[in-house]
């Protein structure tokens, strides 16, 4: 009941002024976001990276109708992958894009125009893109995107949510050669008649997707921070003859960096998902949702703890 509470005001304007305004919220907002200009965002990716991890940054701005607010997200961008291109990380420092961001609610052609510039920047620094996948009103049009992307850009990947009840046949799709595909549970307030609703049915869900592309020929992100399912990664590896160069574990900024070194440490790519920029309200709000500990965290901190 918290999660879905915590996911409806991720929406509201009142709540998002109220929790924006209070000075001890940035004391938490900075264990989630890297910072609010590209110079943090650099140096982060860059500390990260001297710790043998990758990373996908994203620019934090989700819907927009505005044609101009839309082609300044991918000019911010662009700008972004310049900044990080002498650091010389290659695929390692990739980028992740909300397309609702990029004009995706004014038309498809708006936000495929955008996107392609961005592909275009990351592809100069050796680097790729990862479409964010947003609420289920989104998908098929994402995928459409996708597509279109990928015949210049074929390195372009999507996040698939599993808690849908469409994400088993997406992952059929998308489990091809070249295709990356980063398996998420899900972080919107959906409804019944299109998503999972309980924990235990969006966990047995993630299992059948993450098994759908083990089993095929692309390139599997598995973005979870439970040991469960890491666990359950590793054994579907080992039947499917996988190595840990064919495969790679996503974790978010500021959450569970002890196992992130560990996998790491054992020869995993562990990608990080970094988000910065001052539009942070919406994510902040999704990553309280999806664990307990980070409404305690969240609590402590605004007691001075």
């Amino acid at each position: 009941m918290l999660g879905q509470l915590l996911l409806a005001t991720s929406r509201s304007r009142l709540v998002r002024r109220s929790v924006s305004g209070f000075p001890l919220t940035r004391k938490v907002v900075d264990r989630f976001v890297a910072g609010e200009t590209v110079e943090k965002a650099r140096d982060t990716v860059e500390r990260l990276g001297d710790a043998k991890l990758a990373v996908t940054v994203d620019h934090l701005g989700e819907e927009t109708r505005d044609a101009k607010a839309a082609a300044a997200t991918a000019r911010a961008y662009v700008t972004l992958l310049e900044a990080l291109r002498p650091l010389g990380l290659g695929g390692r420092a990739e980028v992740s894009v909300k397309l609702s961001a990029l004009g995706q609610r004014l038309d498809d052609a708006t936000a495929l125009a955008n996107a392609r510039e961005i592909c275009a920047a990351a592809q100069a620094n050796g680097s790729s893109v990862t479409l964010d996948m947003e609420d289920h009103t989104t998908v098929d049009s994402t995928l459409g995107i996708l597509r279109a992307l990928r015949e210049d850009h074929p390195s372009t990947g999507v996040a698939i949510q599993a808690y849908l009840f469409r994400s088993e046949d997406d992952c059929r799709e998308l489990a091809t050669a070249g295709s990356r595909v980063r398996l998420v549970k899900g972080a919107y307030r959906e409804p019944a008649s299109v998503a999972y609703q309980s924990r235990a049915a969006v966990d047995r869900a993630y299992v059948r997707c993450l098994r759908i592309l083990m089993a095929g020929k692309g390139y599997p992100m598995v973005a979870t921070h439970d040991d469960r399912l890491i666990s359950i990664t590793e054994l579907l590896a080992d039947r499917f003859g996988r190595s840990v160069g064919d495969h790679e574990y996503q974790m978010l900024y500021g959450i569970r960096t002890d196992r992130q070194q560990a996998l790491a440490g054992a020869g995993h790519t562990v990608r990080v998902y970094v988000p910065y920029g001052d539009d942070w309200y919406g994510y902040f709000m999704r990553r309280l949702a999806e664990r307990p500990a980070n409404v305690a965290f969240f609590l402590r901190a605004l007691g001075g703890k």
